[in-house]
């Protein structure tokens, strides 16, 4: 067998998972020439919460950022994260706004398109696929490995084969958790490899300490590609370090080549950025969290639940909140737990152990049992579908989500050129998933670090690096809202409703 290759993820999913994506482009400039150089089958550099965070935070214009690294690194493909429907936002969009968002995308120099579905249905990541391929980039389709009694090797090379099918052009193992066992690896990827005549690439984090050894064995069993990140942005909840896996792969007769001493070279450059974004980071995301295998939810979930329990006065439901997870799941259809299905179950465990169990349902919920959000991989539990159907006034739908969405462009150039503001496919599609962050960005040009506002259930408004932020204050109302003074935006959710407010910050 040929060697295999690496996919450097250290200028996205490597800070995105150690430091809150809070990165700059001007911190990513100095290395991009150098990883450029060593060979990588692809440089991830967009896509995830990346767009979200740095307009949000950063304040920089998301295709500004893939324009300079494009120019800093142009020999190595660059490839993203998209969320099929999604896009990178938090809810399906109009099959035309995704189709603008791939084409601006590859227009500005995006060469491989990682589309997944939060729960895992193709129908879901069709669009984006076609779209992708349309305009002359690679469409890689993705499974999202979970657990759960209705999943096998078998239904994830079966959703593999559909992928294919739909024209995907490489199919991807998504490992968001860090949680597949080296020798499911194993068996999952031969039988990948067996059953289709397209590269099979794995992607885990190190977050359980699995992830070294799941590449391993995907290896061993044909992998063509693995991601790996750059110390310090690498290992613990991050994908694991590069050099660490050439280390392993000594003897190894699909060892790749690359430059340990540029590996080094570039980690000691990141070493003062990382500990410039200290704030952001934290020790319990560097080391091996074992609670991860227990309650198996991916490690950024459930540090983010400790400190939402706590501020809730609920430490002492730690353990009934996470035992509620699968029952939620299972209600649901045994969904992934990856963004923005992995809040939106976690949150909906919480209140079942506050409230009663489907005693208080979030809008969320209730559309992904009314099928919303897609196909579920098994029936959702139809007494749960028939309380979220009479909370919503709606009833379950099996088409397609997206066929029940109008065309969107027109509406947005028309809502941008009522704000006075440009109204090319470039800002529609960035605005049609983040207005508020568009119009801010046009008010406060300048680069200014906030603290994030968490929120409750509002995918929309919480970077898909965190699981919602939440206190529970009265009768049902949940919000927080953290920050300097002035006036910031959020969703709070009242008796189950969400509404989108604006909090004025005085003293």
């Amino acid at each position: 067998m040929n060697p295999v290759t690496f996919n450097c993820t250290v200028l996205r999913d490597g800070h995105q998972s150690l430091a809150a994506t809070r990165m700059k482009t001007a911190d990513m400039l100095p290395i991009a020439p150098i990883l450029d150089s060593m060979g990588f089958s692809a440089l991830e550099t967009w896509g995830g919460a990346t767009i979200d965070a740095g307009l949000r935070f950063l304040k920089e214009w998301p295709f500004d950022r893939l324009d300079a690294l494009k120019k800093a690194a142009p020999k190595t493909p660059h490839m993203m994260l998209l969320r099929g429907q999604n896009i990178v936002g938090y809810t399906n969009y109009a099959d035309d706004v995704v189709e603008a968002f791939v084409a601006m995308s590859a227009k500005h120099g995006m060469n491989i398109f990682r589309i997944f579905d939060c729960v895992n249905d193709p129908r879901n990541m069709e669009t984006s696929i076609r779209a992708a391929k349309k305009a002359g980039a690679q469409a890689h389709g993705t499974i999202c490995y979970t657990t759960s009694p209705v999943h096998t090797t078998q239904t994830f090379v079966d959703m593999g084969r559909e992928l294919a099918d739909m024209g995907a052009d490489a199919i991807v193992i998504k490992d968001m958790a860090g949680l597949i066992p080296p020798y499911v690896t194993q068996e999952l990827v031969s039988a990948l490899k067996k059953d289709l005549n397209i590269p099979v690439w794995i992607h885990t984090h190190d977050t359980a300490g699995l992830g070294a050894s799941t590449y391993l064995s995907a290896i061993d069993a044909g992998v063509d590609a693995c991601d790996v990140s750059i110390s310090p942005f690498a290992n613990g909840t991050g994908q694991p370090d590069c050099l660490r896996m050439l280390a392993l792969l000594n003897g190894n007769p699909r060892k790749p080549d690359y430059d340990a001493d540029k590996l080094i070279e570039v980690s000691e450059m990141l070493k003062p950025v990382y500990e410039g974004l200290g704030k952001f980071a934290s020790h319990r995301n560097e080391v091996v969290d074992s609670d991860t295998l227990r309650y198996q939810v991916p490690g950024g979930m459930l540090s983010n639940f400790r400190t939402q329990l706590k501020e809730q006065g609920m430490e002492d439901k730690f353990e009934e909140v996470f035992a509620e997870i699968p029952v939620v799941r299972k209600a649901l259809g045994w969904i992934p737990l990856v963004t923005p299905t992995s809040q939106i179950v976690g949150v909906q465990a919480m209140l079942n152990v506050k409230f009663g169990r489907w005693k208080n349902i979030t809008p969320q919920a209730a559309d992904i049992a009314l099928g919303y959000y897609g196909r579920t991989s098994a029936p959702v539990d139809p007494e749960v579908q028939k309380l979220c159907a009479e909370k919503m006034g709606k009833d379950p739908i099996t088409c397609r989500p997206a066929d029940l969405i109008k065309p969107g462009m027109e509406d947005l150039r028309k809502k941008l050129a009522e704000k006075g503001l440009p109204t090319d496919d470039e800002h529609c599609v960035i605005y049609a998933m983040f207005p508020q962050q568009v119009e801010d960005f046009y008010k406060k040009p300048e680069p200014k670090e906030e603290a994030p506002v968490q929120v409750n259930t509002a995918p929309a408004a919480t970077p898909a690096s965190a699981a919602p932020s939440m206190t529970v204050i009265d009768n049902g109302i949940t919000a927080r809202v953290s920050g300097p003074s002035g006036s910031r935006d959020l969703t709070i959710i009242i008796n189950g409703q969400a509404h989108s407010v604006k909090v004025e910050r005085i003293g």
